[in-house]
């Protein structure tokens, strides 16, 4: 075998200071914008104090707690979750810590995985509108899971849940779109650093544990865009928990990682992104707030399709419209819609969440979007198939992600149009708390009495003032 020759491969500056035969070529230095990032944040996170947080930033922080409480709960009775739970409970150590909307209990991290599968299996939970990051699913599932296996109080888990939001949609703004675009799901590969960053605020880490535990989460992202449409979308925020939990507890014990581990030249916004801006993750901590722009679905489906399904169900309602008056329906959209909620035959329920087509479709026929429509029974109802093959979508370079020009063109003749500038759910039309509320009602109280679904309601509005966080566990699980 002809041997390396080792000086030209290692260089000459290298031999003379004694590196290794092992070592790579000297990285280029990081650019000044680039510094300490990781050590900044994880400074933060450290530093934070409940009293900082401005009462507008809390209430959206419960608010949040809501909206992932009411998903995960309703999302528990799944077939996804079902076969979750077949995997792994045999496997499962203690049963420290609840499933929401179900009786069995697993270890801590393994409910943190079942909590985070089961809030997003609807694709109904909360999305950061900037990134399509689905913040609370890696965070709430980690530190609700930890709250039953230590104590922590009420305020220290809204201002821990508040911090790992902040953490994991900060690192989301320095790579989108970037990031997004060659095909990673955000809210897998952001969400262990928001998982670590809350468990490890709960479980008081210092400063160097903190650096730790956002390498050690940074070594584990997860989650392909490929699998939208499928189980395994789900998995992607519960292991995110998971990992990110998994983070903090080997950095408690002093388990070390990368000090850089987000802006090193071969760290994560290096290699899993073509473009990076560290001043997103930086800049003005603690000034300003990420889950105060934080948003919740009225549909459970992609947000992308939310323009449509507004502005057609509001020309349903004000012409009566049935689907056998309907020749056609031409949407003009923004192009994240077709990128990726261009699916125009569907399969199944998780696949129709990413088709426009059978989601407009669904909307005329049944004059209402909830989770029913996108059943496997939807799919292939005959009424839907045959509007869905009628529904068109071009790409409107000049519509917002939150607007949609709709023309339904009838048999008679007549051409309806609407156009809709701000769809409900939107930053600038979002959600009352009251149709929070009903949203959480119409998941929960299916699975849970009534009674119980009111009671879990208040905790979640006043967690703030909850002795003991593991309350909204044990008022979520079935009996």
């Amino acid at each position: 075998m002809r041997s390396i020759n080792r000086r030209k491969f290692l260089g000459a500056s290298a031999l003379a200071s004694g590196a290794s035969a092992y070592a790579l070529p000297q990285a280029e230095e990081s650019a000044p914008a680039a510094k300490d990032v990781t050590r900044r944040l994880a400074r933060y996170v450290v530093n934070a104090r409940p009293e900082d947080v401005p009462p507008a930033v809390r209430k959206e922080g419960a608010r949040t707690l809501l909206n992932w409480a009411g998903c995960a709960i309703g999302g528990s009775r799944h077939e996804t979750v079902d076969h979750a739970m077949a995997a792994m409970a045999p496997f499962s150590g203690p049963g420290q810590a609840a499933v929401l909307g179900r009786k069995e209990r697993l270890d801590a991290l393994n409910a943190s995985l079942m909590n985070g599968i089961s809030s997003h299996i609807f694709d109904f939970d909360d999305t950061h509108l900037r990134t399509i990051v689905h913040p609370a699913g890696p965070v709430a599932s980690a530190i609700l899971a930890l709250s039953e296996y230590q104590p922590v109080s009420g305020a220290d888990f809204l201002h821990a849940m508040i911090l790992g939001v902040e953490v994991e949609c900060r690192i989301a703004n320095a790579v989108y779109p970037a990031h997004y675009d060659v095909g990673w799901h955000i809210t897998g590969t952001v969400g262990p650093f928001g998982a670590a960053a809350a468990v490890g605020k709960l479980l008081k880490l210092s400063e160097i544990q903190m650096l730790w535990a956002l390498g050690l989460a940074a070594s584990q992202p997860v989650g392909l865009r490929e699998m939208f449409g499928t189980m395994t979308k789900s998995f992607h925020p519960g292991r995110a928990a998971q990992n990110g939990f998994t983070a903090a507890l080997l950095a408690q014990r002093n388990y070390t990682s990368s000090l850089q581990a987000l802006e090193a030249p071969r760290g994560w916004a290096n290699v899993l992104s073509t473009a990076r801006n560290y001043v997103e993750i930086t800049e003005h901590l603690g000034d300003h707030f990420e889950i105060s722009v934080n948003s919740y679905k009225p549909f459970p489906c992609g947000v992308v399709i939310h323009p449509a399904l507004d502005g057609c169900l509001q020309l349903r309602a004000e012409y009566g419209l049935q689907p056998e008056q309907i020749e056609r329906i031409e949407l003009r959209v923004h192009p994240l819609v077709l990128e990726l909620t261009g699916k125009k035959t569907v399969q199944s329920g998780l696949e129709a969440k990413f088709s426009v087509y059978h989601a407009v479709a669904a909307a005329m026929v049944y004059g209402r979007v909830a989770e029913p429509e996108f059943s496997d029974r939807a799919v292939i109802d005959p009424a839907t198939v045959a509007l869905r093959a009628r529904v068109t979508a071009t790409v409107d370079r000049e519509i917002a992600e939150d607007q949609v020009r709709i023309a339904v063109v009838m048999k008679d003749g007549r051409t309806l149009e609407k156009y809709v500038e701000h769809a409900v759910g939107s930053a600038k039309n979002p959600m009352s708390d009251a149709q929070l509320e009903a949203k959480f009602s119409s998941l929960a109280e299916e699975i849970l009495p009534r009674d119980r679904v009111r009671r879990l309601m208040d905790l979640c509005w006043t967690v703030e003032k909850v002795p003991h966080a593991a309350e909204l566990a044990r008022a979520a699980a079935a009996v």
